[in-house]
């Protein structure tokens, strides 16, 4: 029980982390791509075809890169959460910059515009139009914490699923079923699935009370 509950920590502040630290440059970068049409023209739809990328693919190229021949084998990231965290956060960057550009180039064409033709800075328009997209982000930060919590190539490749370290839900339900052990699997997917939809549930709460 003990370990079934330091597994699920380890999953949500792991997913979490790379969830928040994809948010933030996913939301500048979507936020420049909807003031520049002509490069946005090209890089969202690259951006969606990467949303369908295999996670192991991501979990090789990041392997080559960490491990000890790599070019950041120096830093010894493999094989700890950390490495994780940085795979998980490359894989939902394409998702979260997506959404976020589609919401604020909505914002900015109802609400930057007009602010711009009042006369406002370009701080005060940046704000006015992050400020009317919070709702948006939050759904689209959402979605990038329920595709990395249930992805598995990665944390399995860079992460090793090393007990009571590195071991999530997904790689903890991978091993489990290679043992025959279906219930203890059963179990820990229904944690993955209950936590999912909580957060979920919590935060369409939060833009509820936003927008009220």
């Amino acid at each position: 029980m003990n370990e079934i509950l330091d597994i699920t920590i380890r999953s949500l502040w792991v997913s979490g982390s790379a969830t928040i630290i994809s948010s933030l440059w996913s939301i500048l970068l979507a936020y420049k791509l909807s003031r520049s049409r002509g490069a946005s023209r090209y890089i969202i739809p690259f951006f969606e075809a990467l949303i369908g990328i295999p996670t192991v693919l991501i979990g090789l190229l990041l392997y080559m890169i960490l491990s000890s021949r790599g070019p950041l084998g120096l830093f010894r990231l493999l094989y700890t959460p950390y490495a994780i965290i940085l795979g998980q956060a490359i894989l939902i960057t394409p998702l979260i910059t997506s959404i976020c550009y589609r919401v604020l180039s909505s914002s900015w064409n109802t609400y930057g515009e007009l602010a711009y033709t009042l006369g406002a800075s370009e701080k005060q328009i940046m704000a006015i139009v992050l400020r009317e997209s919070i709702p948006g982000i939050i759904a689209a930060s959402v979605m990038g914490f329920s595709r990395a919590i249930g992805e598995l190539g990665i944390a399995l490749m860079v992460g090793g699923n090393i007990r009571g370290f590195t071991r999530v839900l997904t790689t903890a339900i991978a091993l489990e079923v290679s043992k025959g052990e279906f219930e203890i699997a059963v179990v820990l997917g229904t944690i993955l699935v209950v936590l999912v939809v909580a957060i979920s549930f919590s935060l369409r709460i939060l833009r509820r009370m936003y927008r009220v």
